[in-house]
């Protein structure tokens, strides 16, 4: 909830206080931040990272692998990366062209790229040697999840 090593401070449910204060457009307390619900969060979660991510044009599968990386590392940097494996200006929205060309490649393949790639980006982080273990767990469940879903 709220470890000491975190720079996103505050979070839960993958939901950081600030992120959380900016959605609902004041200041709120560690109680306000305990108390957060899927219910709650989920209009934040579909405005601020599914959307921004054209999670409803990606495939089955590569949506939530994108999605999952958005909340954890924000949708533009989501984006960039699945930009740079299937070859495209990486300006971190994704479009149309993005889009058609993802539609060229297979999605098992683009999700264990896309996977890869995420990886890579959170092993460079300094924070690693703290949350490593955890990102990793978290990675390789959304490499399976997103593999069934495909």
């Amino acid at each position: 909830m709220n470890h000491k090593s975190d720079p996103g401070g505050m979070t839960n449910l993958g939901c950081t206080k600030a992120t959380w204060e900016e959605f609902v457009g004041h200041p709120v307390s560690e109680k306000d931040m305990r108390n957060l619900t899927k219910a709650d969060v989920t209009p934040l979660y579909k405005r601020k990272y599914w959307d921004k991510i054209a999670g409803d044009k990606l495939p089955s599968g590569l949506d939530y692998a994108v999605f999952d990386a958005a909340i954890n590392s924000g949708p533009g940097r989501a984006a960039k990366w699945l930009q740079e494996i299937v070859g495209v200006t990486a300006d971190g929205a994704i479009g149309p062209k993005t889009l058609a060309v993802v539609e060229t490649y297979p999605v098992q393949f683009l999700i264990s790229q896309y996977n890869d790639a995420r990886l890579q980006f959170l092993e460079k982080l300094p924070t690693w040697p703290v949350f490593g273990r955890g990102w990793h767990n978290r990675v390789s469940h959304v490499q399976s999840v997103a593999s069934q879903l495909a």
